[in-house]
């Protein structure tokens, strides 16, 4: 669990996330900061961010990638265009459950609404059942939410337990994903005056940059890192916007910022990078096989 950045702040850390009351975001925004945090339901991840940046949330929590469904792109570009900074990540089982209002039986169920992610990871299951129409929604608790509202008939929603309870529904079948492997990491971010340079404990540094467009220019960023024995955890390329064919690239490795094999590799790298931003140093959630 992550401590709060001021240690005299009186109220409980607010953290804003996509989503509503129920989200899979909430049981990780738990898992950092304990079960008192006060959660600001956002209706994009644009507006979260900008939540934090205005002032009205310490934290935001954004999911960045997922163990079956790969990277959320939306937030790669949205670090890059908001000045935060990670303080923190977690990862979170997913479990996905079928839920509907109270007195439904799962004969009964005709459409069920969820996130399209969440509709893709349970398709074996929707399947099975002859006559169900997977209906594509903004947010797992959301789904959960609109379907007790209207009270449409044959209507469910694949969501979070979580989400059950809030919104008073009953799971009809629960763990209905195709695979249990499926974890979604998730990035706690912070304005960038909250945040020290190098957190106590911190052993995970993420970073961007751009590159000229030249033979060999990656290979060159890429030799700093292993010149110096630094292992790379992830790469990941997205397009600059207004510069067709240019990219940056984001990279996790593990090292805190104040060793000096990480400062002599940025260093070397902001000698013929075209940019270079250091987007947190932080405590890394779980240990890759090999690592003490």
């Amino acid at each position: 669990m992550i401590e709060a950045m001021e240690a005299n702040e009186a109220r409980n850390p607010r953290v804003a996330f996509q989503g509503e009351p129920g989200a899979f975001s909430g049981e990780a925004a738990r898992k950092l900061l304990g079960h008192a945090v006060e959660l600001i339901p956002c209706e994009t991840f644009e507006k979260m961010f900008a939540a934090v940046e205005g002032g009205l949330s310490d934290y935001c929590l954004a999911p960045i990638e997922n163990s079956l469904f790969g990277s959320v792109h939306q937030n790669y570009d949205l670090l890059l265009k908001h000045n935060l900074r990670i303080v923190g990540e977690t990862s979170l089982r997913i479990v996905h459950n079928l839920i509907a209002a109270p007195g439904t039986r799962l004969e009964d169920v005709k459409r069920v609404y969820s996130h399209p992610v969440a509709l893709g990871q349970c398709r074996r299951f929707l399947a099975g059942w002859l006559g169900i129409q997977p209906v594509a929604a903004y947010d797992t608790a959301g789904s959960v939410k609109m379907i007790m509202e209207s009270r449409e008939d044959g209507a469910a929603a694949i969501a979070s337990a979580a989400a059950a309870e809030v919104y008073g529904a009953q799971i009809l079948a629960p763990g209905i994903e195709d695979d249990q492997a499926n974890f979604t990491r998730f990035l706690l971010l912070a304005r960038e005056d909250r945040c020290a340079d190098t957190p106590p404990g911190a052993d995970k540094t993420s970073i961007v940059f751009s590159l000229e467009n030249r033979t060999g220019s990656l290979y060159r960023a890429m030799a700093v890192f292993a010149l110096r024995d630094i292992d790379l955890m992830k790469i990941e390329s997205r397009p600059l916007i207004g510069r067709p064919w240019e990219y940056s690239f984001y990279l996790d490795f593990i090292g805190a910022t104040d060793e000096p094999r990480v400062r002599n590799a940025l260093a070397h790298l902001d000698e013929f990078a075209t940019s270079v931003k250091v987007l947190g140093c932080y405590k890394q959630s779980f240990k890759t096989a090999g690592e003490e």
